[in-house]
C-alpha cells in the first residue's frame, strides 16, 4: 500500500511541474512580435543571448 501512495504522490507532483511549465511558457510573446522587441529593448543587453541577439536584429531593426 506504501509503494502505490508513493507513485501516486511523484505522478502528482509530476503533472503539477508540468502544468507549471506550460504555464509559465504562455506567458511570454512571441519572437520577433512589437511586445516582445520591447521587452529585449527593456532587458539589460548583458543578459542577452547570441540567440536573442541575432532575432533581434533579424525583428526588431531589419523589418
Amino acid at each position: 500500500m506504501k509503494a502505490t501512495l508513493k507513485g501516486v504522490k511523484k505522478s502528482s507532483f509530476l503533472a503539477l511541474l508540468l502544468s507549471a511549465v506550460f504555464a509559465l511558457s504562455a506567458c511570454s510573446p512571441e519572437v520577433g512580435s512589437e511586445e516582445w522587441c520591447a521587452d529585449m529593448k527593456e532587458k539589460p543587453k548583458g543578459e542577452w543571448t547570441a540567440n536573442e541577439l541575432a532575432d533581434f536584429t533579424k525583428h526588431c531593426l531589419i523589418p
